[in-house]
């Protein structure tokens, strides 16, 4: 290995990264490497060898302090689960947990080629509503198959038993978002509290083992293939196993965002052969976790603590979200 290893973008020490791959006999030769998604989720990277081969390593955020929030060992082990479920995850091919590697830990999976189709932050309160476009009514629907079937999985069947905990899992995450809320209050928020005292006293009690769910599905996070199909979804840094009407509702609250949702729920529906208990209350806890992760980065932005496509508007959208929660709760 006498190559010369160009440096790599931020956070990828291509020198170290090299060797490590080719020992695990995953690419050769001198590599080159680029950022592929930003923000505050984890670190992606298009990597590519000698070869002409291309994969993806993904790592925590540059000066993360919170390992439990980017676990990178969840993320692999859940999508090495899936393969062959059906579900279209990407291939995982090595999980390295020695930071002294690339100074965190980080997974090594397929690169899937196709476009992602976002744009920087959700934008819940646009007046405008976009022309319904059949192409993405087509993907929403296919990607509705896609949720029903992850949550028809068994989790003991692809060894995820252990992969969370299903009971009080709701009211965990009426508690997680409340926390969440309360750290970055900075301005009055007329409706919120309420919105929140009304899930926490109405939580729904469904038993069950739990499904595997995704945490954060929506048609952002997955890739379109060159046959223009759901080629593989992404992001299941927040993957557990709880609630699968979490993931539904919302699923549904983004794709309302964008002008559509009409018909994704009866096709869940029909699709798991459970009819939706009680759906309002999910979509108000959706609402109520999308405003506070909205207040979150509007409290960082205003402060020049974060910067992002969308971020100097992010506020807006805040309480829209509270009245469209209330309103779901007001409904059921």
């Amino acid at each position: 290995m006498g190559h010369k290893q160009p440096a790599g973008p931020p956070g990828l020490d291509l020198a170290r990264l090299g060797p490590y791959l080719e020992e695990a006999g995953i690419a050769t030769g001198p590599l080159a490497a680029e950022v592929i998604q930003g923000g505050m989720s984890n670190l992606t990277y298009l990597v590519r060898d000698a070869a002409g081969n291309r994969f993806v390593v993904r790592r925590p955020p540059l000066g993360h302090v919170l390992a439990t929030a980017h676990d990178m060992g969840r993320e692999y082990r859940v999508m090495t689960a899936l393969a062959g479920s059906g579900v279209p995850v990407p291939r995982t091919y090595a999980l390295c947990r020695d930071e002294a590697v690339i100074g965190a830990p980080f997974y090594v999976m397929e690169y899937v080629p196709g476009t992602v189709l976002h744009g920087g932050a959700p934008q819940f309160a646009r007046p405008d509503r976009p022309e319904r476009d059949e192409r993405v009514v087509r993907l929403l629907l296919e990607l509705t198959d896609v949720l029903a079937l992850l949550h028809r999985i068994d989790p003991a069947e692809v060894g995820l038993a252990d992969f969370g905990r299903p009971e009080g899992y709701l009211e965990r995450q009426v508690r997680r978002w409340k926390r969440q809320l309360d750290a970055s209050r900075s301005r009055e928020l007329p409706g919120i509290d309420l919105l929140h005292e009304r899930l926490a006293a109405t939580v729904p009690h469904p038993g069950g083992p739990g499904s595997i769910v995704h945490g954060d599905f929506k048609l952002g996070n997955a890739v379109i293939g060159p046959d223009d199909r759901i080629g593989a979804v992404l992001d299941w840094e927040m993957a557990t196993l709880g609630d699968p009407l979490t993931d539904l509702a919302l699923f549904l609250i983004y794709s309302e965002a964008e002008g559509y949702g009409d018909g994704l729920a009866e096709r869940y529906a029909e699709a798991t052969g459970r009819e939706p208990y009680r759906l309002g209350w999910y979509v108000g806890l959706a609402c109520f976790k999308l405003a506070v992760i909205s207040e979150g980065i509007h409290y960082r932005h205003s402060r020049g603590l974060t910067v992002g496509a969308g971020f100097d508007t992010i506020g807006d959208q805040v309480l829209p979200l509270v009245e469209r929660g209330l309103r779901a709760l007001k409904e059921e």
